[in-house]
């Protein structure tokens, strides 16, 4: 007879820690919308200077590359043997979106290592990095998602979902079960490693202004490259399985 009552209570639970927040975030009213301006604001920040820096960089191509003509033309280089490791001889559409996904959190998780957004005050709320944000890494991680079924589909149509029953159909839980993993995976690993650095330096910020937090702000920027990089290459391996049924 307690049954019902208690699952009622352990929904009721589930619910309100569905609606716990990591700090103040800052919100726009529009209508009967609530707007996630934190988000919005901090990636067109980060859209910015990624659009701002191709084009100063690369806006008149020269023969001899300049500097910073050479430094993009590293960048996509790496990001072209990145994508060709990890997805094979049919890796070329494929690098504009690796590329984007790269860039993108590359940038969003080195502004949370180098800018510190929670001591910029406001009147409601605070900023933080993009990937500081759930919303944003679980957006990411379901752009990935929608991103290797169409490569599967585009390449082996609906026997692509032949995967699922092999190599035994006894496996068809497990399979299935592996999709909804991989972008839970993707999402809080991001998320938990950049929010993790971030409260780091603002807690030592704001103890020890001056000497300590600077070899820890040096330590952010090379895990949130690295936390770009793992991201990037799951997400060209997840692609590549899908096109070539194994990996």
């Amino acid at each position: 007879m307690n049954i019902i009552p208690c699952s009622i209570k352990t929904l009721k639970g589930l619910y309100d820690i569905s609606g716990v927040e990591v700090g103040q975030h800052f919100y726009w009213q529009i209508g009967g919308f609530q707007i996630h301006a934190q988000v919005l604001i901090t990636s067109w920040v980060v859209i910015t200077i990624l659009l701002g820096s191709v084009v100063i960089a690369v806006r008149n191509p020269q023969t001899i590359p300049t500097n910073g003509q050479n430094f993009f033309e590293y960048v996509l280089e790496f990001i072209r043997d990145l994508s060709k490791t990890q997805i094979g001889e049919e890796y070329g559409p494929w690098v504009p979106f690796i590329g984007t996904m790269f860039l993108f959190i590359f940038v969003s998780n080195w502004s949370g290592a180098l800018l510190p957004w929670k001591i910029i005050e406001l009147p409601h709320g605070e900023l933080a990095a993009p990937t500081n944000d759930i919303n944003t890494t679980v957006a990411l991680a379901l752009l990935t998602s929608a991103a290797y079924f169409y490569a599967g589909l585009s390449k082996k149509g609906l026997s692509y979902f032949e995967k699922y029953i092999k190599p035994t159909p006894i496996l068809l839980p497990i399979n299935i079960l592996e999709d909804f993993t991989k972008p839970l995976s993707l999402s809080f690993r991001l998320f938990g490693n950049i929010l993790a650095d971030e409260l780091v330096v603002v807690v030592l910020v704001s103890l020890v202004p001056l000497v300590i937090p600077i070899p820890v702000m040096f330590l952010g920027l090379f895990t949130s490259g690295i936390q770009a990089l793992i991201f990037a290459t799951l997400a060209a391996a997840y692609i590549g399985e899908s096109m070539e049924g194994h990996h």
